[in-house]
């Protein structure tokens, strides 16, 4: 784990002040500096687990930090820096969630999943397809971690008892399928890989209109991993190229072919090794569920989207033309002929503001929990 020191700076010390301020040992402002009063507060954690007092973050700190790794953070940027963390944590506070991976990403990460439940019935749920949409990783991080305590504390959510669905359902969710887009859209990539970032830069200048790196949904080699599905792929291409997304950039590039962006294929495989009833696809934008894909119609799909149509909000909508076709609940409808849905959470310009996030998750857990049972 790096070492954090005064004026370290980055995604790291946002986890480190916000995990201070949680565990009571300080109320910081959550500015990713390590300035000061972050380094006071740290000599405070020291001195309370009978550390050296001295306001660096080395071994021995992230030791006792970590801890408290199962507490998945929500109001700060969340790379895969911080999933790893959370996962590490889920470890070893939650023995009973099945915890792997479905392959790894262009730049060699591990690309994990989580199964909660022991069930028949498998349902699954992906977030962060595109990079610029990273909440949604939280929000599934976070409904792990709190249905994970309510099944070991005998509890309920959203009026469901844990250990009733652990028993007869398998939730599976891959939080981040594009890790590496991610890390490139809160900051890792310029930090830790400079180079990786100044390529991405080189792909981003062929589209100048489109805010670097904050306008990025592809995976670092610049193809969107949402339009990589074989489900009428070629009228993607053909909607996609006449908008003027033909070559790789921070979006809507299909890419040469379907399938050949690894993230994508990964997703595909994993898919196609289980025998999922429902999927639910994660994106950030506009307060919708698509429901449909051509002229399929799953059996009992429409009455699955109005209940979680009830019980967020949300609108129950087709998907508009410019952007139907390839993607992965597209090829999930197409395939199996089974209830499928892109959820698009929260409302405004991408990456959106982790100040939305407990307004998506209140608006949320009702779907989460409804897609396991209905």
């Amino acid at each position: 784990m790096e070492v954090l020191k005064f004026n370290s700076k980055g995604v790291l010390v946002e986890y480190v002040q916000t995990l201070l301020n949680t565990l009571g040992f300080s109320n910081l402002n959550i500015d990713g500096i390590f300035g000061s009063k972050t380094k006071e507060a740290v000599i405070n954690f020291q001195r309370n687990f009978w550390l050296t007092p001295d306001g660096i973050i080395g071994k021995n700190t992230w030791n006792k930090l970590l801890l408290y790794a199962y507490i998945v953070p929500t109001n700060i940027h969340y790379g895969y820096n911080i999933l790893s963390i959370n996962l590490d944590g889920f470890k070893q506070k939650f023995p009973f969630l099945d915890i792997g991976n479905i392959g790894y990403s262009s730049l060699g990460r591990t690309i994990p999943y989580i199964r909660f439940g022991k069930g028949k019935k498998q349902v699954f749920y992906s977030a962060s397809i595109h990079a610029n949409e990273w909440i949604t990783s939280v929000l599934l991080m976070k409904y792990i971690e709190n249905l994970s305590f309510a099944y070991e504390n005998n509890n309920t959510i959203f009026d469901y008892r844990a250990r009733f669905l652990y028993d007869n359902i398998s939730l599976y969710i891959v939080p981040m399928v594009n890790p590496d887009g991610v890390d490139l859209v809160v900051g890792n990539i310029e930090k830790y890989l400079p180079n990786i970032f100044n390529n991405a830069k080189i792909l981003s200048d062929n589209y100048p209109n489109i805010p670097f790196p904050d306008g990025w949904k592809a995976n670092i080699n610049g193809i969107d991993l949402n339009l990589q599905f074989p489900a009428l792929w070629d009228e993607a291409k053909e909607i996609k190229y006449s908008q003027g997304y033909t070559k790789p950039g921070p979006r809507d590039f299909v890419g040469k072919s379907p399938l050949i962006a690894v993230e994508s294929i990964n997703l595909y495989n994993f898919t196609i090794s289980k025998n999922f009833s429902l999927i639910l696809a994660y994106h950030t934008q506009g307060r919708v569920i698509y429901w449909r894909f051509s002229d399929f119609l799953p059996a009992n799909s429409y009455y699955i989207g109005t209940q979680f149509q009830n019980v967020s909000g949300y609108a129950l909508e087709d998907t508009p033309k410019n952007s139907a076709n390839a993607g992965y609940k597209d090829w999930f409808i197409k395939s199996y002929n089974r209830p499928g849905y892109t959820i698009e959470a929260g409302y405004g310009t991408n990456p959106l503001p982790i100040s939305q996030f407990d307004e998506i998750y209140s608006t949320n857990v009702g779907i989460l929990t409804l897609g396991m049972v209905l």
